[in-house]
């Protein structure tokens, strides 16, 4: 009894994955429901492309049915070619002569069309009856899309029948074991950073094609960034060595067997070797202008941010942020150590700091006393000419630093390197600027895009005769030679 339900069970899981398998056919043809007589022609009849009216005696349901499905055709070498099984029916009218089949795709706007003639005996002989037809020479690729359309011979005025189809991928079992356009995606590798190449073990296939490999960087297409290399069927050595120069999250490795069409598959090592896109920062000191360029397609925004404090959250400029999604760039930027860039995706963001590189010209603010003693003086030194405003901020216990009262400072001279020539000042009232809550901010104003510097908790309840030009006050304490200035 036990042996019966085991052969019973075989039976049903043989049947089961019978009906999983992609259809064989041992050659691509045509084949008409008995009785009829027709044969097919592999051309496109510009001609059936323009409609004619349709007779008054004809029904527009002529065309019964249109159905698609993906067979397989298989070498006795091995390896497997799909094909697209068209399944369609028709009403025969005196008017006819048959039916016209083809098959579009979207991407590469490759078109095939196959007409079905019907016999003139069989039309007269079975007018009014269906015709049913079975055709499998559309030879297609793996995950391939198609728009098919069915139309009668001659082609009347809306009688017509379209239907959009993707071809079975890899991701069938039976497709990905028999299909040489699905044998690339099984190649391993790994990476040797040091040396900077990715090593790929091409995996074995008897009897089957070659292949090739390549790195590309990926935008809409894989664009080369080295010679494809070809690994043939028969090669010793199935190790592939492919340089590279730098560690891009587009940088991928594409891999595809050497057959017509053949589909290509991508991996990408490093897809989360993000800081690489923001090392592309480029400053042109003639026209004050900072720019980036994406090395990889991005998605996101940039913005230029400053830093109050070399280890505090970069504060956002307002009218800063751009998209990612090409080259950006910013005219009028000032040179501040503490001014950045920051790149914000859905990884998180970045954020890069270029002129805190030795190199670039940056002014300094000082706060010492004022020669009123009612008030402390903010000096700018510049080694360029500019124009620079002040203003106090306060710092509330539920709120964010609110800034207000804006003093506009002289214009600058040109200076020199040294910064100690031509300064230019406002004095500050005492009362407003000294407290823990309190902070003193200082920008450009000539240039677009300018981080200011900040002071912040001046403790220095100035009073007369309690200071002099050389120091500052802290905590009604002179403190000689203290220079405050923004660390």
């Amino acid at each position: 009894m036990l042996a019966g339900w085991a052969v019973a069970l075989l039976s049903l899981t043989w049947s089961a994955h019978q009906s999983l398998a992609v259809p064989r056919i041992a050659e691509c043809g045509l084949s008409c429901s008995q009785g009829f007589t027709c044969r097919s022609r592999g051309n496109w009849n510009i001609l059936n492309s323009f409609c004619r009216p349709l007779p008054g005696s004809m029904a527009p349901s002529v065309l019964g049915a249109l159905t698609l499905s993906t067979a397989m055709k298989c070498a006795p070498q091995g390896g497997c070619s799909l094909l697209l099984h068209v399944h369609a029916s028709l009403t025969l009218h005196e008017s006819l002569r048959g039916l016209e089949l083809c098959s579009m795709s979207p991407d590469t706007q490759e078109t095939q069309c196959h007409s079905v003639r019907v016999s003139r005996a069989s039309r007269q002989r079975q007018e009014g009856q269906q015709l049913q037809v079975h055709f499998n020479c559309f030879e297609v690729r793996v995950a391939q899309s198609l728009y098919v359309t069915l139309r009668t011979v001659p082609y009347f005025c809306g009688v017509q029948l379209e239907q959009q189809y993707r071809v079975k991928d890899c991701g069938d079992e039976d497709v990905r074991r028999n299909v040489p356009d699905c044998f690339a995606r099984k190649l391993s590798y790994r990476v040797d950073r040091s040396r900077k190449v990715v090593l790929v073990q091409v995996p074995e296939a008897p009897r089957g094609p070659d292949y090739y490999v390549r790195l590309c960087l990926k935008w809409i297409a894989c664009e080369d960034a080295g010679a494809p290399v070809r690994v043939t069927a028969n090669s010793v050595s199935r190790m592939v060595s492919l340089p590279y120069s730098q560690e891009l999250p587009c940088l991928c490795l594409e891999s595809w067997s050497a057959t017509l069409d053949a589909v290509r598959t991508q991996t990408c090592p490093f897809e989360n070797d993000t800081e690489a896109l923001w090392e592309t920062i480029r400053y042109h000191p003639a026209s004050q202008a900072l720019s980036w360029e994406p090395a990889c397609p991005v998605r996101g925004y940039v913005s230029l941010c400053w830093r109050p404090d070399p280890g505090a959250q970069c504060q956002e400029l307002k009218h800063s942020a751009r998209s990612a999604h090409g080259r950006v760039q910013y005219s009028l930027v000032d040179t501040q150590p503490q001014l950045c860039l920051k790149f914000s995706t859905s990884r998180g963001f970045s954020v890069s700091c270029p002129f805190q590189r030795p190199g670039f010209p940056a002014w300094k603010m000082t706060v010492r006393p004022a020669p009123l003693r009612t008030h402390l003086r903010v000096t700018f030194f510049s080694p360029s000419p500019a124009h620079f405003q002040v203003r106090l901020c306060h710092r509330g216990k539920m709120w964010p630093l609110a800034c207000h009262q804006t003093l506009q400072a002289a214009a600058l001279s040109p200076a020199s390197a040294n910064l100690t020539a031509d300064p230019v000042f406002v004095d500050v009232p005492g009362e407003e600027a000294c407290g823990p809550n309190t902070c003193i901010q200082g920008w450009r104003t000539d240039v677009l895009f300018s981080g200011p510097q900040q002071l912040c908790a001046l403790q220095c309840a100035v009073t007369q005769g309690t200071a002099d030009r050389d120091g500052c006050l802290i905590k009604n304490k002179q403190v000689p030679g203290l220079d405050c200035r923004v660390q």
